[in-house]
């Protein structure tokens, strides 16, 4: 049987896109009001509204935002990206806001890697948004990740939904934008106006001024439209799941479901599960 690691050989390792630089490029754009948003839809993801007394593993920090906000509501904190980039940020924002912490860790790892996640120990809260249908080994990722919840504990996921061809020829989208510089340059070119115009719609059906979806998207998200629709032209590798084999698989291994939040297109599914002591699981 093949580790995680083995099982991602199958991608090239040098069609991946650049987070870390995308990550970059928003942190210029971050401001009190977009970390604000974040913290609140972090609250309603858990249903909490504080992480006092709660030791949190950021996996795949990215631009280290959520790490960011874990840590302002009282968390103790793990922070990790494969992407040096990525690590790269999160220090920044640990600089920028929180300098003198002692209970924020940030380094570099992978999430395929056993060795170095059993070293981190065990988390009340395990944290993945977005990140290991990126890893070319989603569903051991997955498993990886499941195995530094502690009993009772809650592993927080995001993952691209399964929307059958359309996630197929999106996969192959993503692979030629990675491929190089031409295929960054024409799917740039392609897309880039189609989401524009897609904005503009949006804002005239509803008799907006123009940039009033984009505004009113980086205040729901605290996130840039345009860094996300960055991140989703190029992000390769590029895995989806359906929400109930996600479900289905955790449910064998402990967790209940908790809470999810579906989507009916080609964005991600939420899902909040808690991790049962077996004997309750049974």
């Amino acid at each position: 049987m093949s580790s995680p690691a083995q099982s991602a050989r199958h991608e090239d390792p040098e069609l991946r896109f650049a987070f870390g630089r995308n990550w970059r490029s928003f942190l210029a754009t971050l401001d009190e009001r977009r970390i604000e948003e974040a913290r609140r839809r972090l609250c309603e993801s858990l249903g909490k509204n504080h992480l006092h007394g709660i030791r949190a593993l950021d996996i795949g920090s990215g631009s280290g935002l959520s790490s960011l906000v874990m840590h302002q509501l009282g968390a103790d904190v793990v922070s990790f990206d494969y992407d040096s980039d990525s690590v790269a940020c999160t220090k920044e924002l640990r600089r920028r806001y929180a300098p003198d912490a002692e209970n924020w860790q940030i380094m570099r790892g992978s999430a395929l890697d056993p060795a170095f996640l059993a070293k981190l120990g065990q988390f009340d809260l395990v944290y993945s948004w977005g990140v290991l249908h990126h890893t070319g080994a989603m569903w051991p990722a997955i498993e990886l990740a499941q195995s530094r919840v502690a009993q009772h504990g809650t592993l927080l996921l995001a993952l691209y939904n399964d929307q059958g061809w359309r996630s197929r020829a999106w996969r192959g989208i993503k692979r030629f934008y990675c491929s190089g510089a031409p295929g960054r340059w024409l799917v740039g070119a392609l897309f880039y106006p189609v989401f524009s115009m897609y904005a503009l719609w949006q804002d005239a059906r509803r008799f907006h001024p123009p940039g009033t979806y984009a505004r009113q998207y980086a205040q729901k998200r605290g996130m840039s439209l345009f860094h996300d629709w960055r991140d989703w032209l190029g992000g390769y590798p590029f895995e989806v799941a359906k929400s109930g084999d996600v479900a289905h698989r955790l449910a064998a291994n402990e967790f209940t479901l908790s809470r999810q939040t579906l989507t009916r297109g080609l964005g991600c599914n939420e899902f909040v599960f808690v991790r049962q002591h077996p004997d309750l699981a049974a």
